[in-house]
């Protein structure tokens, strides 16, 4: 019984270990997008998988009860991922007695990936066919340039399968042909390629096709089939055509060792090359020689693949197509070179017999602009009787780059490089680590720019855009690194004169473009040299300003926004240039706002700044200042809670209770301690204060805030059913 029981344990773990096998297979294919229909011989690799691992459903109905997701949660997720919300009921719940386990497909086992069960992506291997269901590689970003090309997964090197074979493509065993007749008679055979290479056509018999192209094998049936129908010839007067072609592509198996993730012997479809053999492989290791892969044939080599053909400049010539018995061999990398710096492609590369520094150069992809391109350094590897205690084991080569005379660049010496060696370009340092100047005040573009030697102050204005409107061109101030800095200095200042000439916004005939200013000299201010790190200020002209603008709108002759002819001009010079006022004024209603530093609304008595013209009411105005002047309008508005909203006229001396009963009085909701009034000017008066409403003004009457009161009514009536309900119950237990 033990034994039974042990057997059983044994069997039951092996079947788990084959379903998370090829579980993890289907989901790591599945990348972004619900994967393709693989090839038919993927397909009936999976098949195959499948039906030898018969406890694959119950391990995907397992997997999916531990991850706790419900029904709806199942068929959201794979709705989400673009699967059919159904793909997975058959695995939801128990198994029904007396029903057949469902057999999974490749779809059902890459849609476990949009679930997220956990488990499942770690578990993918590659089976021993190259069925395209290729796991993603956990390895990280590779130096060696070009390992990590097969690590991906939005490739697989997989040939086209769709569409005519080329035109070189020769037959073999287990091809699948399909021919058609068409004309006297209408007839279409599919025929399987045999192992011995015959297919066998009926009435017309057996045909040796291997190693034959499609157009050698026309030219066989138009002979074979010619003995059978009468109509089948070459001439355009044939009354019998026919057509052959490849429908299914057979496998080939060849072999993939050497320096590759997993060496074995793999289905390979008869179009696919050394790429797809690679990727069959799980990719090659870093110690791999990428520029010479050997294919092997019947024990000899046939081709040499170099990558970085195809890497670097796209050529596929020697990517062969693979027969059966093809032995793929990649070899242990031989001469390789780091470059790092100021390159596009930075990384370790291998070099072909007798690689220099320019090759390795040309295959990082050149040099990057912000090279430096005076000199470069390489790093070499010392012999190992020269590396002392303590010493470093590598030495440092200076390379001097030349400039080249017929055009742009540098030549790079033809330096041969050895194992090993590391190569570092360096790149022109950032503006923070190289000498510069600084221009800040009343020009363009003020910034921070490169210092050169003879370096002018002209040239960083002109660098600067030249100076703003209002820049004082008599002189400049420089602030520069101090001689001494014994006492603490940190700067020393110098003023340096200007002249006309730095205004660079000049017309064709080179007169000046721009507003007037203070008259500067024409010319005559010497060059003056800048220094690393100077620090120049273009100086504001004194007292210089732009425009300042007020508004004055309402009831004036002339409304607009008006320019303040100096820094001192009042309220009352604004309102005598804008006419004056109509007749219609409402003076006491002003509503004067200054939006500077947010001051708001300003209570101006107009009528006394009009009289008085020293007097505190006529304001000096300020640059945004808005003023206001309403009509007279004699009634008064009431709003609120009262019940009869509207305006009441204006009468003299009255307060708030007048234009309250005019109104109807107040409301039953009527909050009658926080009535207010805003007057026509915009100020706000509170009942406390007794206002006596004005023409133009409003009475408002607010409701009454319940929303903190309690509710009696309520309140009594809960008391009331509780108390009824507790007699109710006393009855019943006395009786």
């Amino acid at each position: 019984m033990m034994v039974q029981r042990r057997g059983r344990s044994s069997r039951l773990r092996s079947t788990v270990a084959s379903a998370a096998l090829v579980l993890g297979l289907a989901v790591a294919a599945h990348a972004q997008n619900p994967p393709l229909p693989p090839p038919s011989q993927a397909a009936s690799a999976l098949q195959q998988a499948v039906q030898q691992n018969p406890g694959l459903a119950d391990v995907i109905r397992q997997r999916i009860a531990q991850s706790g997701l419900t029904t709806d949660q199942v068929r959201a997720r794979l709705q989400a991922s673009g699967y059919p919300p159904t793909l997975l009921d058959a695995y939801l719940g128990a198994q029904t007695p007396g029903q057949p386990s469902p057999v999974p497909g490749a779809q059902e086992l890459a849609a476990i990936q949009s679930l997220g069960v956990p488990g499942v992506a770690a578990a993918g291997e590659i089976l021993p066919v190259d069925t395209g269901l290729v796991r993603a590689v956990a390895r990280g970003k590779s130096g060696v340039f070009g390992v990590d090309v097969f690590q991906r997964t939005t490739t697989q090197f997989l040939p086209l399968l769709a569409g005519p074979v080329p035109a070189d493509y020769k037959l073999g065993p287990g091809d699948q042909l399909v021919l058609i007749l068409t004309g006297d008679v209408e007839l279409a055979y599919t025929l399987q390629v045999t192992r011995e290479g015959f297919v066998l056509i009926p009435q017309v018999g057996q045909l040796f096709v291997s190693n034959l192209t499609l157009d050698q094998l026309r030219d066989l049936l138009y002979a074979r089939l010619g003995r059978v129908y009468s109509g089948v010839r070459r001439s355009p007067g044939a009354t019998t055509r026919f057509d052959i072609s490849v429908a299914n592509v057979r496998a080939n198996q060849a072999y993939v060792v050497g320096e590759v993730a997993q060496p074995g012997a793999y289905q390979i479809s008869s179009l696919g090359t050394v790429l797809t053999a690679l990727y069959a492989a799980g990719g090659v290791t870093e110690r791999a020689n990428l520029r010479a892969v050997e294919v092997r044939r019947s024990g000899k080599p046939v081709a040499t693949f170099d990558l970085y053909d195809y890497l670097l400049r796209g050529d596929t010539k020697n990517d062969v197509r693979l027969e059966t018995g093809d032995v793929v061999f990649v070899g242990v990398h031989g001469t390789r070179a780091q470059i790092t710096g100021a390159v596009r492609r930075p990384a370790t590369y291998e070099l072909k017999a007798g690689g220099s520094l320019a090759s390795l150069i040309e295959d990082a992809g050149g040099f990057r602009p912000d090279a430096q391109l005076k000199r470069l350094s390489v790093f070499r590897l010392l012999p190992a009787a020269e590396r002392g205690p303590g010493a470093p084991p590598r030495a440092v080569i200076d390379i001097a780059l030349s400039p080249r005379v017929t055009q742009p660049g540098v030549t790079v010496p033809a330096l041969g490089l050895e194992d090993g060696d590391s190569v570092v370009v360096d790149a022109v340092r950032d503006l923070g680590g190289q000498y510069y100047v600084s221009i800040v005040g009343v020009v363009n573009k003020p910034g921070v720019y490169p210092w050169r030697e003879g370096m002018t102050l002209r040239d960083l204005v002109l660098l600067a855009r030249g100076p703003a409107v209002g820049a004082y061109l008599k002189e400049a101030e420089i602030a520069r690194m101090p001689d001494d800095r014994s006492q603490g200095q940190l700067a020393t200042t110098v003023r340096v004169p200007l002249d006309s000439t730095y205004l660079f916004e000049r017309d064709s005939l080179g007169r000046y473009v721009g507003p007037p200013g203070l008259a500067y000299p024409a010319r005559g201010a010497p060059e003056m040299q800048l220094r690393p790190y100077d620090n120049v200020l273009i100086l504001k002209e004194p007292d210089f300003d732009l425009q300042r603008m007020v508004a004055m709108t309402g009831e004036v002759r002339f409304p607009g926004v008006y320019s303040l002819r100096s820094k001192n001009e009042r309220l009352a010079e604004i309102v005598d240039r804008a006419g004056g006022l109509t007749p219609q004024a409402y003076l006491d209603g002003i509503r004067f706002v200054r939006p500077v530093n947010a001051a708001g609304r300003i209570n101006i008595d107009l009528s006394r700044a009009l009289r008085e013209r020293d007097s505190r009411d006529n304001v000096i105005m300020q640059p945004g200042d808005s003023v206001f002047i309403p009509e007279f309008l004699a009634s008064v508005k009431v709003s609120g809670a009262v019940n009869s909203a509207g305006s009441v006229l204006w009468k003299r001396g009255e307060g708030l209770g007048y234009y309250v009963d005019a109104a109807g009085g107040f409301s039953y909701l009527a909050d009658k301690g926080r009535v207010s009034v805003r007057f026509a000017n915009g100020e706000v008066r509170t009942k406390k204060g007794g206002p006596k409403p004005g023409p133009g003004s409003e009475v408002f009457v607010p409701v009454k805030d319940t929303t903190g009161r309690t509710n009696y009514v309520a309140l009594f009536g809960a008391i009331a059913q509780i108390l009824a309900s507790t007699v109710a119950i006393i009855v019943v237990v006395t009786r």
